[in-house]
């Protein structure tokens, strides 16, 4: 197993040496087979770990424990550890989405933060070939095309997946040859799911035609994602002449009509993911009125998309932009200066503290240290304002706050719920971007150390 493990980072670059990766762990056999997999290999590998586990609040006590079984066992390894919570259910009603698609939105969404907030280049979750034959399975039930039947990805952006080559079984062979305690989910036998239904009706008959399913279904895989790449590269090729203008991404309408039926779709996706956070809801029946409206000769239609997107036709050009109204700016604050500050109508906190400015072996990850002399006023949390600007360390200059968020792609709605931390001298800070500068601590030096925490 092991070995399978070693194949599959190496061929897809998902353990960097000299980097950090951030573990998914739920508790549950796969992911405590995943975390002792990657302690084990972290020092020969030249990286390290930390672990993150979100709370759901779904299962009650269940849940409580499971979350205090991960913190508890990464205590006792001095394993860097992370917890994120969320209402599953609240949020799924606000959100008009299922249980768990919300968990899954809320979970990432934690990873991805908790990621950042402590400076890991990977995000490793503990998918293995059974999960991935269950997905192709319930792909393949609700209808789907190359890309639903390629399976889950062996690596997605900063998303790596360690265990897909390995079975259930293999998983808890070596769970039981190493000793590694883990925790059961009682939802897992809930066939009121679909994919628990697969799992305990369907797959032990295919099983009996097959033995080797997984590894046969597996190599599939491998060979529609291979076909799945090369059509979605040659979409990208011509996503590529696409622009901004500001928030909105236009390109000629003639790139998208001219397309083959087997790339058009691709290509819309694309420009989509292009437009949001790299993710799309969008059905085949949304992408191809996309295509239609590239290849119609309406000056002036407009297709109505998830998630508060739209794409207009505009003469010769096809704009995507987003429908809805943008929030109105959040309410200043100062800053706490020993402890946390919240910011109501964003999904920023800050926490903060004084001390003498640490070596940079001994800094905090993801935190910036800004020189408590050079502060001048009262330190206000608050939305950008017309003329401020920040000189970032390695970007090259001073730049105002309003060229570099349009530079770095942020959206226009988001830009007025981004903290600025401000005094009577000007920006000391932005939230996930960092500290100007001119305002950094030295070693040594008295500091406040700020945390930009972003939460959902």
């Amino acid at each position: 197993m092991l070995q399978k493990v070693l194949s599959l980072s190496m061929e897809y670059d998902m353990l960097p040496r000299g980097g950090r990766v951030l573990c998914a762990v739920s508790g549950g056999a796969d992911s405590m087979c995943l975390l002792h997999l990657l302690g084990e290999l972290a020092k020969p590998g030249g990286f390290t770990i930390a672990a993150a586990h979100f709370h759901h609040h779904l299962r009650g006590a269940e849940s409580d424990r499971d979350a205090a079984f991960v913190a508890q066992w990464c205590a006792a390894r001095d394993i860097l550890f992370v917890m994120g919570e969320g209402d599953v259910n609240a949020q799924a009603q606000s959100r008009g989405l299922g249980v768990e698609e919300t968990a899954r939105q809320l979970r990432y969404d934690f990873l991805r933060q908790s990621a950042e907030a402590l400076d890991c280049t990977r995000i490793a979750t503990a998918h293995n070939a059974d999960d991935n034959l269950e997905t192709l399975l319930l792909h393949l039930v609700r209808g789907a095309g190359l890309h639903g039947l390629s399976g889950i990805p062996p690596r997605r952006d900063g998303i790596v997946r360690p265990l897909l080559a390995c079975s259930r079984a293999e998983v808890l062979s070596y769970l039981a040859e190493h000793g590694i305690p883990h925790v059961e989910d009682s939802s897992n036998s809930d066939e009121a799911y679909a994919r628990n239904r697969l799992r305990h009706q369907v797959v032990p008959v295919l099983r009996d035609l097959n033995p080797r399913l997984s590894e046969g279904v597996t190599a599939t895989m491998a060979l529609l994602r291979a076909d799945n790449d090369y059509l979605n590269a040659q979409a990208a090729l011509v996503c590529a002449n696409a622009r901004w203008a500001e928030d909105d991404l236009v390109i000629e309408a003639r790139l998208i009509a001219e397309l083959p039926p087997a790339i058009a779709p691709r290509a819309v996706r694309r420009l989509l993911e292009m437009l949001g956070d790299g993710n799309t809801n969008c059905s085949s029946a949304h992408l191809n009125a996309v295509v239609e409206l590239a290849r119609g000769s309406d000056p002036s239609a407009v297709v109505f998309l998830p998630g508060g997107k739209l794409a207009q036709r505009v003469y010769r050009e096809l704009l995507l932009t987003r429908s809805s109204d943008p929030m109105p700016p959040f309410l200043p604050a100062p800053l706490v200066l020993d402890g946390e500050t919240l910011l109501e109508g964003t999904p920023w906190r800050v926490r903060c503290r004084s001390l003498p400015c640490p070596d940079e072996s001994e800094r905090l990850p993801g935190a910036v240290y800004l020189d408590r002399d050079k502060v001048d006023g009262v330190l206000l949390l608050r939305p950008r304002q017309t003329g401020d600007e920040i000189a970032l360390p390695r970007r090259g200059g001073t730049k105002t706050l309003k060229k570099l968020f349009i530079d770095e792609k942020v959206p226009r709605r988001e830009r007025e719920h981004i903290p600025v931390l401000a005094d009577r001298a000007g920006v000391a800070a932005v939230a996930g971007f960092g500290a100007d500068q001119r305002r950094l601590a030295q070693t040594g030096g008295r500091a406040y150390e700020l945390l930009f925490w972003k939460k959902e």
